[in-house]
Order: C-alpha cells, then structure tokens, then sequence
C-alpha cells in the first residue's frame, strides 16, 4: 500500500473528527453511482460501475461442466478478480495479489450467502451437466471503496444474463441458437463498506481515506434487509459501538444503492 505523507494523514484525521471528509461529504453518504449493463457484447452478462472515480467492468461468461459431487443437481458459481495495473500504480501484473484474492471471495461470499442465483434451476442433468457461470471482475480506476462497486457490477450483470436454452440429446448437451432465458435471480444484494479513521465510521471511502484507516468492514445486505455476510479488514479492533453503527446504517444505505439497479 502506498504510504500517506503525514500532512495528509492528519488532514483526514482531523476533518473525520469534525464529522466531514475531503470531498465534502457526510460520513455516511455515498459518492455519485452510475451503473450500464450489455457493455461487453461477447459476455452473456455484463456491467460497468462507476462510483465516484472507481470504475469497475464485471463480465458473466456460463458454460457446460459437471457438478460438484456433493450437490450434484446445482450449478457452479466461480468468481475471480482482475486488478489492472493501469488502475492503480500498487497493482502489479502477474498472480492475483493478497488483496485481488480478498475482493473476489468478500464478493463471491455475499452471492452465495444471500442465495442470490437459483443454483437448482442451472442444472441440466443431475450429476452429470449444469451451467456454470464465471463471474470476471476487472478494476479500471482504483480512487477507493472497490468492493462495493464490484458487489453492485456482479448484481447489474447477473440481473443482465441471459443463457442459451440447453437439452440432452443422446447424453450430450446441445444449445439452442435462437433460444433464451433470463438467469433465474432469487435475491438482490448490496455491500456496504465502513472504514474507520480516528473514532469515527466512514462509509465508501475514497482511496486516501482506506489508506489513513485502522480497520475496515465489510457488511453484506439483502433487499428484505437481511445480513448475509460481513468481513473484518485491518489491524485495529472495532468495538460493539463502531459494528452496530456500520450494520444499521448499512440496511438503510443498501436501498439506495439499489435504486441504480
């Protein structure tokens, strides 16, 4: 990570205490969003996000594979992150980062935990074939806070699939060409993401402000309002106070962030 001058550190520091933020927001208000879907014409679902100056492109690529032996009549669900060094000068080429790892499992985590894809309805014959869908998440601009971007892409592009309708004829799969059918979504999603900075909770924070903070949270929303997933970041501890704070403000926070869907 990128070390902060200590000039900028006590800027933040001293501006979150007086309960404002560098870009004159409110501690728990959001940057602009802006969300397209169908911007990758050969991916069967795709989204761009834009939050604030974070940009993130989410593509949904589904084939034909063989089940898990234990849930044999569910489809597979497999996440991945893509951090391009053109999005921030920290990311480097080559194996996925510690943080790339962690952004796609905090990711993957809140889709499966909110039951969000209805996995029986992609299987095509148990045991033997289901769909699988490959969800690519690719980081354009890193300016802080990509996990909630990624989580609002992932929601975008999935509501966007559409999947070819498959039949088994003499035990091979066949795709039909001119036939489809919309991913079957039980659930909408959003994460919320705190940091916090001196004593205070801050909400979509900015790049600068996750690099002053001491600790981070993660907290998973369904739209009924439902926690279905939170993650723990940073060295600091958070107190019972600072937890409470993030989860109710988050339940609150995740209907709006579902309006841009």
């Amino acid at each position: 990570m990128e070390i902060v001058p200590e000039i900028t550190r006590r800027s933040i520091v001293d501006l979150v205490h007086n309960d404002k933020r560098e870009d004159n927001r409110a501690i728990d208000e959001y940057r602009d969003i802006s969300v397209e879907t169908n911007v990758i014409s050969k991916a069967e679902g795709s989204a761009r996000v834009k939050l604030g100056g974070t940009q993130v492109i989410v593509g949904i690529k589904p084939q034909i594979g063989s089940p898990f032996p234990d849930t044999p009549n569910l489809g597979v669900l497999m996440t991945n992150c893509e951090m391009l060094p053109m999005a921030d000068p920290t990311f480097e080429p080559g194996p996925p980062s510690d943080d790339s790892i962690e952004l796609a499992r905090v990711v993957d985590r809140g889709i499966r935990e909110s039951e969000l894809v209805d996995l029986d309805k992609l299987c095509v014959e148990e045991g033997k074939h289901v769909w699988m869908l490959f969800i690519d998440l690719h980081i354009i601009d890193n300016c802080g806070n990509l996990f909630d971007a990624c989580e609002l892409a992932v929601m975008a592009a999935l509501k966007s699939t559409k999947l070819p309708v498959a039949n088994v004829v003499d035990d091979e799969v066949v795709l039909s060409e001119d036939e489809t059918f919309d991913l079957p979504i039980n659930n909408e999603l959003a994460l919320c993401t705190f940091v916090k900075i001196g004593d205070k909770m801050v909400i979509d924070p900015t790049l600068s402000e996750q690099q002053v903070a001491s600790a981070r949270l993660n907290v998973g929303v369904t739209k009924d309002g439902h926690i279905c997933s939170m993650q723990k970041g940073g060295d600091e501890p958070l107190t019972k106070e600072d937890i409470l704070f993030a989860v109710n403000l988050a339940v609150t926070k995740t209907k709006e962030l579902m309006e841009n869907l």
